[in-house]
This record gives structure tokens, sequence and C-alpha cells, in this order.
């Protein structure tokens, strides 16, 4: 899964908000708070976001509360976002896809206090989720890991087979063909966010099949250690994964959540904030996610195709689901001149040539 603060105004006093037709104004100072859903130490989600809480902390001036380990239940979620309003926060920010309906109903019970959540699935007057478009970092980590492949089998160790893991997937493997037309991407699916026994079991078995670079969308580092422990090389997920394994991580997909937050709560500070409706989708251009490249094995040359792709990416350029584009059955998902929806994306149970899946 799963990854803050504003100007403090002077001559704003009190804690109240008020909600008027042209959207939410705070009437008093920004309090925010944060609501982690594992422990800041994880190493991958959870440590993202607290990473970009400490910049925004530093970059924005505004001390920001927090609680860790917050369970998706509406039990565990409700009094900590209600302790935290008794103590005059204003908005609160949540962090998890199962905080999703609790949020919802906290929305509608506090009209005049702004909630945002990542990787949430609910919106409103005073509710905005938002996510990032993984496929696009995980496009150029493909690349980088046919890049430092010798053999064009790659491995991916995944969590569950949902629209937006497997968006991944497919940019994955499109990424790797930019590279390699020939290369594979082997899929095993845990069916956990976050088991580090289970992701070591899976990245081994690639290996064993004859992997030699290991993708994932797991929140653990597993999978870059167990590739470094068999020599092989492999692409992080979250955050930079060379931390834990520097001699085999090439590439990683890292959550930049401050760019977007920074820039939400600025204008949630300045009034009259009216969230989009369908939520934030966030692309690399706006603060979802960026890469952190590159590692082992990788020559100049292919060094500079990955990064001229990304400049692509942060100046709106590149579209990794645009068309012609055909699944791996050979039915056109994408026709020239189209680029898929969201709402297809969210959706995606297909996969693109070169994709073999294992459950």
């Amino acid at each position: 899964m799963i990854f803050s603060a504003c100007l403090a105004l002077a001559g704003f006093f009190g804690l109240i908000s008020t909600v008027n037709a042209e959207g939410l104004t705070l009437e008093g100072p920004p309090k925010i708070a944060m609501l982690y859903i594992s422990p800041t130490n994880d190493g991958g989600w959870t440590q993202a976001f607290d990473e970009a809480r400490q910049r925004l902390e530093k970059d924005l001036g505004i001390k920001i509360q927090y609680v860790e380990s917050v369970p998706e239940s509406a039990s565990a979620i409700r009094p900590a976002v209600e302790r935290f309003i008794k103590r005059g926060a204003n908005i609160i920010i949540g962090t998890a896809f199962g905080y999703s309906d609790t949020f919802k109903a906290l929305s509608e019970e506090y009209p005049n206090v702004a909630f945002l959540n990542g990787s949430g699935t609910t919106n409103g007057p005073n509710l905005l989720s938002f996510y990032g478009r993984t496929y696009e970092s995980q496009y150029l980590c493909g690349m980088a890991a046919a890049a430092a492949s010798k053999t064009g089998k790659l491995g991916f160790v995944a969590a569950n087979p949902f629209g937006q893991v497997n968006w991944t997937i497919n940019a994955y493997a499109m990424g790797a063909h930019e590279i390699n037309p020939d290369a594979t991407v082997t899929v095993v699916y845990t069916g956990a966010w976050n088991d580090p026994t289970k992701e070591r079991s899976a990245t081994k078995a690639l290996i064993d099949q004859g992997a030699d670079v290991i993708g994932q969308h797991v929140d653990t580092p597993t999978p870059q250690l167990v590739a470094q422990e068999n020599g092989v090389y492999g692409t992080g997920h979250h955050r930079d994964f060379r931390e834990f394994a520097p001699k085999a991580t090439v590439c990683s997909s890292v959550w930049v959540w401050d760019r977007f937050l920074k820039t939400e709560l600025e204008k949630i500070i300045a009034g009259n904030w009216v969230p989009n409706p369908n939520g934030a989708l966030l692309s690399m251009q706006e603060g979802g996610t960026d890469i952190a490249c590159c590692g082992p094995n990788i020559s100049e040359e292919e060094e500079a195709k990955i990064m001229a792709a990304r400049d692509k990416l942060l100046k709106g350029e590149l579209q990794i689901y645009a068309g012609p584009l055909y699944d791996q059955d050979g039915n056109l998902r994408a026709a020239e001149g189209e680029v898929i929806p969201d709402p297809e994306l969210w959706q995606m149970d297909w996969f693109v040539d070169g994709v073999i899946t294992q459950q």
C-alpha cells in the first residue's frame, strides 16, 4: 500500500472553520495531524509519508502531529481522529485505503475540518483522496531492470492483483521493452502488502526460475535484500531501497508526497478550498512519484535514456498508456491517439505481451 503543513498566517485566531458555497475556509491557524497505518520505521509506505511530513515541517514552518500504527478499522480510526480534533486539529491526513469509509463519515460529521487520505477512494466537499500514477515511475524502473539484466528474464513480486498493482506491472514490462524488446516479466502475487516471509519465498522462487532482476510492488525491502543475497539485481518501491541493498538495487519508485501536499495545503490555508470531487491521481509532474536511479550495472548510455524519459514525464510530454496499445491476447486497449481513461486504469485486469503471471 501504502503514500504536511502550511505557512502560519498572522491575524488568524481561534480554531473554528466554516464551509460556504465557495468551499472550505479555515478561520483559525492551520493545525495538521496525520494517521499512519504502520510504524514510521517500516522502511516503505509509512516511512515515505513520515519523511514527507518532516520535509514539510521544515519548508512550511508548522509542527505536524501524528499517530502511527492505526489499523484499518473504524473502531481505531475514529477515536484517533476525534482526539486530534478535540486538540484543535482542523486538517486531518490519512494514509490508507482502509480509512476511506470512516474518513467519509467523519468528514460529514465534521464539515469544518479538511480531510485528505492517501490511497483512499472516497471524496466530498471537505475530503480529498489522493494517490500517484505509480506506473510512470515503474516504467522507468522497468527500463533500468532491462538495462541491468543479462538474460532479459525479470521477476516481479506483487501484493494483490488489483488495478493499481497491475498497472505497475504492465508499465514495468513496457519500460523494459524500451531497452530489450524480448524481455519478460514473471509475476508472483503474495496476497499481502507486508509479509516479508512470503516476499522472501516469492523472490527466491523467481531467482530459481532464472530471473536476474527483481521488481516489486510490496511494502518491505525484502525482495531487494534477497536479490542482493543471491547476487542479482532489483528495483524497489516506496523509497530508495539502496539504503537496504546498495549492491542490488538499480532503481526505486519513490513517493514524493510533500511536493503535492505542500501545494494542496496552501490551497486549504488560502481559503475557499474545493477539493476535486473525483480525487487526485497524481502524475510525476504533479508530485506523485519519482525515481531514485541509477544503481550498479547500468551504463551511462542507458542511464541517459532513463533520465530522458523521466524528463518527458516530468514535463507531461510522455503518456505511458497511450495507443496503439494491445494486451497479450491481441485485444486493442487503446487506439492510435487515445489514452486509457482513469476508470479503466483502476480496473486493469489484463497484461501486455511479455508478462507471465503466477499465483
